[in-house]
């Protein structure tokens, strides 16, 4: 993701000698100086020192480590402290950070990869016009941002759109199974699954119906499709969804309390 974020604001106009990235493995280092011509290190002190925006692309489970190293740098040059670590609170943030940071929590979810993601963001009340800003733009640069009221929110975004991915894959993968279960090759089922999902989602995002509607205009009076939906329906697929996205928003916030946890 780190590597997707550099690559993302460079082709959006960030200039590469303003960007310093830090890696603990040297063969990374010297692939992103390579890559993007930025300058990379190992130094996270260093770099935080120098930075008027932190990103914090790290896992979760070496957040506190990682902030360890960096945390008096950060008290000097106080930046905005922007995080894309799933579970990991804001105050825990703060707290490990020793002062009252600017931080904005983001997630973002894996088709920022191809740079046609989009991040869910939370920017405490420590953070300016200018900051939150600043952070629109970092995120921008892999695809599109909607801001949150309350940092509760992250763990629906996180059930909506950070694990959702694995939803339409998994939906993917069952149809190419059934199509080849009526008669289809592996090969011709998988294209059509893939290429339907991609249509129906570009008639979603550049229409102008609901996802109901067109849905609706689909959808004949007893014929093929209808029979369908009446199948998912008679399974429960609505409740199912629902039990599904809440048990991720659920996990969510029970990883915030053990990751933040002293």
């Amino acid at each position: 993701m780190a590597a997707s974020l550099i690559g993302g604001m460079i082709g959006s106009g960030f200039e590469a000698d303003t960007i310093h990235a830090t890696d603990p493995l040297a063969e990374r280092r010297e692939m992103l100086a390579e890559q993007f011509g930025i300058k990379a290190s190992d130094d996270n002190a260093a770099a935080a020192l120098a930075a008027d925006v932190l990103v914090l692309a790290v896992k979760p489970q070496v957040m506190r480590e990682v902030i360890g190293t960096l945390a008096e740098a950060a008290q000097t040059k106080q930046p905005l402290v922007l995080s894309i670590a799933a579970g990991i609170a804001e105050p825990d943030m703060r707290r490990w950070l020793g002062y009252d940071a600017a931080i904005v929590r983001t997630m973002p979810n894996t088709p920022a990869l191809l740079s046609c993601g989009i991040t869910g963001m939370y920017a405490n009340d420590k953070v300016t016009d200018r900051q939150r800003t600043q952070a629109d733009a970092v995120m921008r640069a892999v695809g599109k941002t909607v801001w949150l009221n309350a940092e509760s929110q992250i763990d629906a975004v996180t059930a909506v759109s950070g694990s959702g991915p694995a939803y339409f894959f998994l939906l993917i993968e069952l149809m190419v199974e059934s199509g080849q279960a009526l008669g289809l090759g592996r090969e011709v089922a998988t294209e059509l699954a893939l290429n339907t999902a991609l249509g129906a989602a570009r008639m979603a995002l550049e229409g102008e119906d609901e996802p109901a509607t067109l849905r609706r205009k689909v959808t004949s009076p007893g014929g093929t499709t209808a029979a369908a939906i009446a199948a998912f329906e008679a399974g429960g697929m609505a409740k199912l969804v629902e039990q599904a996205l809440r048990a991720a928003n659920d996990r969510g916030a029970e990883l915030a309390k053990q990751l933040g946890a002293d």
